[in-house]
């Protein structure tokens, strides 16, 4: 108990899941945490002290599943393995915390959402303006942006994060976020930039784009990394370097307006039925990748021109080219998740099997290059050159995943038999001395029976006695005098001979060594992976965009969405406008499109009629349109003029908030407040 209380100590927030055999076992409060919140049977254990210690635990083999249940109630839990072999400990084996888990640093693929990004936020927000940094450890992905205080909200809702890292004593409201909190220090400016310079090996981070104005962003991406590393102790080499969003370059969407516009949550839900968000109509991705950059684009709007209309020009390319398209979308269609196979891989978490998915990804990575290079009119986009001239075939890295797995790699390394013959010349010795060794055995039962004239006598092997000839009863006296004696079943005798334990020595050790070796060459092609995490991930963000960009083309080619002309101007035209969402929950013929301006000469519009008619209907569509546009995809419309807005506000319908104590009234009111001074 005194190796568990000492690393208990280190870890007091968490619950510490402490290895012993095949067991996690938890100790004092924290089994009685677990037994409540998991249903566990709480036992105790006495160890030479005045009282007994309440003990739960889990099967390690069943860990995950209990694990994911902490995670989910907002748990942090602290995994502590046994660091050194049993076998060769001298005394009390070693144990050290090799991961804590919390709801933003969730690696396992199974726990999480394939189609969304898992970003652990920091917040400073004690200064004017506000430092917000980002952290997808699952991708490597980092975001550094700063906000005004009372646009946190805003910023915190486009990264739908998990878990907040704050100073501690900080007031902040985390809608469904769970909350960590840092000593104030953490957050210190130029500790963070010692930090930054060390971990991206330059010299100056004016290099990575980060200027004087990003201090407080900075701040909080130091106290970011340095949580991060001591959840993560065995480091993050696949930390990609700073991405700076800046104050200006995005379209604020407030929850009231996300809500209202039904971009990736249904406002109403009937029992029984799933409901249909801008998301789901426009998410045509055939890659995780794509799917979760389209969902970071439609959370985030552009408001440059310039930027929006070079997506613009690449949807375009893809829409007006459908052989090339589908070629592109074929292609994709068999790429694996490329970011976190990688990101798991540079962590020393992949799996034999998921290095095969990686090489198998990589091996359809020509097919993706050809139908990218086949596309006609690509050098219409510039976007589209541009992924051309960065993409990388990572050619030498899937050669050498294909030289070293099987074809069917197993789900762990534990299993074996992962590595290809040929691949490792001591792997391969290794296991011809195991081979000749069972091939030995397996014609000792002939043998065995020509010497001593027993039909029925036959070798066995079991993880008790290991191998063994075994003689039913009848035949005992005609065994001979070189059989020793190692098991008595009721109707038969088990033996061994001095050259079967000479035979199974050799067969076993070899096994061992076999399962080290392999673990080590597993181990290695995982550190390659590392070594060129960098060009493995700039690789899957050009994916990621072509497919964004293919799947926008699609939509607009199968649905009749138009190309916007998009600029800086104070007009909003659409002629033909239509709803994306409501126009796919019924026939095409039966949805009136509408037309809808607003300039110079009219900039409000008071629109009356009866309930149904569908002024709620306009309100949202001209929004989406709007978004739409923004986000560089095509609109519903037969033509579309969109002037780029900085800001968009949409509040339809009457609800109450029973838990803020606030009636639909008072909603009403609120949120047309915060419209007005928004605005």
């Amino acid at each position: 108990m005194q190796q568990y209380r000492e690393i208990k100590a280190r870890h007091p927030d968490a619950i510490l899941f402490f290895r012993m055999g095949d067991f996690y076992e938890m100790f004092e409060d924290d089994a009685q945490l677990a037994a409540r919140v998991l249903g566990l049977t709480l036992t105790s254990r006495n160890n030479g002290g005045a009282a007994e210690v309440p003990l739960a635990g889990v099967p390690v083999k069943a860990a995950a599943d209990y694990l994911r249940r902490l995670i989910a109630q907002g748990h942090r839990v602290a995994i502590c393995e046994q660091v050194e072999d049993p076998k060769l400990a001298k005394g009390l084996v070693r144990r050290e915390v090799v991961e804590t888990v919390t709801p933003g640093s969730v690696l396992a693929d199974d726990w999480l959402e394939r189609r969304r990004n898992n970003f652990l936020l920091a917040v400073d927000p004690r200064g004017a303006p506000a430092g917000v940094a980002a952290l997808d450890l699952t991708t490597g992905e980092l975001l550094l942006e700063t906000a005004a205080v009372d646009e946190l909200p805003v910023v915190l809702a486009r990264y739908e994060s998990p878990e907040v890292v704050l100073p501690a004593g900080t007031v902040l409201a985390l809608a469904g976020a769970a909350r960590t909190e840092r000593e104030a220090w953490e957050f210190d400016v130029e500790l963070a930039r010692e930090d930054l310079t060390r971990a991206f090996r330059v010299a100056s981070l004016d290099g990575l784009g980060i200027e004087a104005q990003d201090r407080a962003a900075l701040g909080a991406a130091g106290a970011l990394l340095r949580y991060a590393r001591e959840l993560k102790p065995g480091g993050l080499p696949h930390v990609a370097h700073p991405r700076i969003v800046r104050r200006g370059d995005l379209l604020p969407l407030d929850e009231m307006t996300r809500r209202n516009l039904e971009l990736v949550e249904p406002l109403r839900v009937e029992p029984g039925k799933k409901g249909t968000t801008l998301l789901d109509v426009l998410d045509r991705t055939v890659t995780p990748m794509g799917a979760r950059l389209l969902r970071r684009w439609l959370l985030a709007p552009l408001v440059e021109p310039a930027t929006i209309n070079a997506r613009l020009d690449a949807v375009a390319v893809l829409a007006g080219d459908a052989r090339g398209r589908e070629r592109l979308r074929e292609a994709l269609d068999g790429v694996r998740d490329l970011e976190r196979l990688a990101g798991r891989a540079a962590l020393g978490r992949a799996t034999p099997r998921e290095l095969g998915a990686l090489r198998d990804s990589l091996l359809r990575l020509p097919d993706a290059r050809s139908a990218l290079d086949g596309l006609e009119a690509r050098g219409r986009a510039a976007l589209l050159e541009q992924a051309a001239d960065r993409f990388d075939l990572l050619q030498d890295l899937g050669e050498e995943l294909g030289r070293a797995l099987v074809e069917r790699p197993p789900a762990q390394a534990s299993d074996g038999d992962g590595i290809c013959a040929g691949y490792d010349r001591e792997l391969d010795d290794l296991k011809d001395a195991r081979d000749g060794g069972k091939q030995y055995i397996a014609g000792l039962q002939a043998r065995e029976r020509e010497r001593t004239g027993i039909a029925s006598l036959k070798v066995g092997f079991n993880k008790v006695f290991g191998y063994y000839l075994e003689v039913t009863n009848p035949h005992r006296d005609r065994v001979p005098g070189d059989y020793e004696r190692r098991q008595t079943l009721t109707g038969a005798e088990r033996y061994v001979t001095p050259e079967l334990k000479q035979y199974e020595a050799k067969v076993l050790g070899a096994e061992e060594r076999i399962a080290t070796r392999e673990a080590e060459l597993i181990d290695a092609l995982r550190r390659r992976v590392a070594d060129v995490i960098g060009r493995v991930q700039a690789t899957a963000a050009v994916l990621a965009g072509l497919d964004v960009w293919s799947a926008l083309a699609d939509v607009a080619h199968h649905e009749g969405y138009v190309r916007p002309e998009v600029n800086d101007g104070l007009t909003i035209a659409l002629e033909g406008s239509r709803h994306p969402v409501v126009e796919r929950m019924m026939a095409r013929e039966a949805f009136i499109p509408n037309d809808v301006l607003l300039d110079a000469s009219g900039r409000v519009i008071l629109l009356t009629g009866p309930n149904m008619a569908g002024k709620s209907t306009l309100l949202r569509q001209v929004g989406l349109c709007v978004l739409l546009a923004q986000m560089g995809a095509f609109v519903p419309a037969r033509r579309a003029l969109v002037g780029v807005v900085d800001r968009l506000f949409t509040r339809v319908g009457a609800s109450d908030n029973l838990v803020r104590g606030q009636s639909t009234f008072m909603v009403e009111m609120s949120e047309t407040s915060a419209i007005l001074h928004g605005a």
